[in-house]
């Protein structure tokens, strides 16, 4: 079987490249990539004596693919439109961060507030992340009891931050 060389490759190719470089980098950058490719393998010491010159062809490909994204990503550049109305030099408002602070104060004021057994519960599953039969068992009470003291926790601390509103 006769290997076909990096010129016959190159005209049966090119067609199949460009159209699947267009779908990665858009047609403005495809063509532009599929000279460089075959100018890659042509330029390569392995060209004269490559046993899958379409194989080789396909690897140059993806290897210019991977270095065209590190390449972008490594010269990221964040755009954001600028305002006239707004400087930059005002720091941003904290009237947010304020209020989820509040709204933590409210949230653990809500969970000090629950009866113990109840309090225990919702912790259990909250921050131990317990499923409802491990708290049974530990507790010793059924998956039913579980549930309702998780219910009754949820609608205490739903009704404190509704009333802070």
């Amino acid at each position: 079987m006769l290997v076909p060389t990096l010129e016959e490759v190159f005209r049966a190719e090119r067609g199949k490249l460009l159209r699947y470089l267009t779908r990665r980098v858009g047609s403005d950058h495809a063509s532009d990539m599929v000279q460089e490719v075959f100018v890659r393998a042509a330029g390569s010491r392995q060209a004269g004596q490559l046993a899958n010159p379409v194989g080789f062809i396909r690897r140059i490909t993806r290897n210019l693919l991977i270095d065209r994204a590190r390449r972008r990503e490594r010269n990221k550049i964040v755009m954001f439109p600028l305002d006239e109305e707004r400087e930059l030099s005002v720091p941003p408002d904290q009237g947010l961060q304020i209020e989820a602070q509040d709204l933590l104060r409210i949230y653990n004021d809500a969970v000090a507030c629950l009866p113990e057994k109840t309090r225990r519960v919702f912790l259990m599953r909250r921050d131990d992340r317990r499923s409802y039969q491990q708290i049974s068992e530990d507790l010793g009470i059924a998956v039913d009891t579980v549930k309702y003291h998780i219910k009754r926790a949820n609608a205490h601390i739903v009704a404190m931050v509704e009333a802070h509103r």
